[in-house]
């Protein structure tokens, strides 16, 4: 697939040159909005605005509602910084919005954003192309009542959301039941469908790439039970491990499929690669789990994280981000 190239009608170039003086460059930070991920989008709009200001930068903060097309028509920015997470603003609805409105605009375009939110439309695209990513299918949730679509250990989740939102692992011992209670709470009460996959057991790990450069290897080592929505925002639940004590190959294979991954549905700006590791299978262990390509700009935030660990702050992040919208 080749790169996506986001061509917006009445852009004029000169205006939105890298040579335009930083005082007079114009950032629209976008956060906020509905998802359930509103909360870790507000955090991370409000570090990369503080971030705009210290660069010179002139800055519009937006909190996204249903005005804000009128919102961004009154602001006229010379660039947008999307720093939303979830739906709308991660799937191609904002995205195609700002194409309509002839807007540059940080991270990945419209196609991108609606393959890349999309966990089974991923793998349609990345699986041919020889990344691993586990298998399974997409399941109507009302027939978990009847019966276990796969084995158990397996996992359950939303093909389009992000931070974890919604996902459940259903173990042998049956936590949720066997078969699943109607009952019981979990994702099944809250969509229609999910992405039933095999439970791989080991290690989680991430890799970010900025640009086309795979910045490094971070193991995520939960205090208490996975690497949930809780885990992930609240500071001391999660030991972050940079660079990862894990062998050099499977360094070498996270940051080529990471890599591989970007270019292939085309991302732009930076996006953050997660998988999970068998450390008992080798490299036959290691397997893609999805690509973020809005990764979290809070302080917590693993791409903020690796950079920092690559000698670039986090006012330089933001700075690079910028400039690869705007060319």
């Amino acid at each position: 697939m080749p790169r996506t190239v986001q061509d917006r009608p009445g852009d004029d170039p000169a205006r939105h040159s890298p040579e335009v003086e930083r005082e007079k460059l114009h950032v629209a930070v976008l956060m906020g909005g509905w998802s359930a991920e509103r909360e870790v989008s507000l955090s991370s709009g409000a570090g990369v605005a503080e971030a705009c200001e210290s660069l010179g930068y002139r800055v519009t903060r937006i909190d996204m509602g249903r005005d804000v097309a009128a919102k961004l028509t009154e602001a006229a920015p010379d660039v947008v910084f999307n720093a939303l997470h979830g739906t709308p603003g991660e799937d191609g609805s904002v995205q195609g919005m700002l194409d309509l409105m002839g807007l540059k605009y940080t991270h990945s375009g419209l196609a991108t954003s609606v393959i890349a939110i999309d966990k089974q439309l991923t793998k349609l695209l990345l699986v041919p192309a020889g990344i691993p990513m586990p298998g399974g299918r997409i399941v109507k949730s009302a027939s978990l009542y009847a019966g276990d679509p796969l084995p158990r250990p397996y996992v359950l989740k939303p093909v389009n959301e992000g931070s974890s939102v919604g996902v459940a692992i259903v173990t042998t011992e049956g936590n949720y039941g066997n078969p699943i209670a109607r009952t019981t709470p979990g994702p099944w009460a809250e969509f229609e469908e999910l992405l039933a996959e095999p439970y791989i057991r080991g290690r989680e790990l991430t890799t970010a790439v900025l640009g086309d450069v795979a910045l490094g290897v971070t193991e995520l080592r939960p205090k208490t039970g996975w690497y949930d929505y809780q885990s992930k925002y609240t500071d001391g639940m999660t030991e972050h491990i940079f660079p990862a004590a894990i062998p050099d190959e499977i360094t070498a294979a996270c940051q080529r499929i990471a890599r591989d991954a970007h270019r292939l549905l085309g991302c732009k700006g930076t996006s953050r690669s997660d998988f999970r590791w068998d450390d008992e299978a080798g490299l036959e262990g290691l397997f893609l789990l999805e690509v973020n390509t809005q990764p979290g700009m809070t302080p917590l935030s693993l791409v903020p994280e690796q950079a920092r660990h690559c000698g670039i702050s986090y006012p330089e992040l933001v700075q690079n981000i910028i400039e690869e919208a705007l060319q």
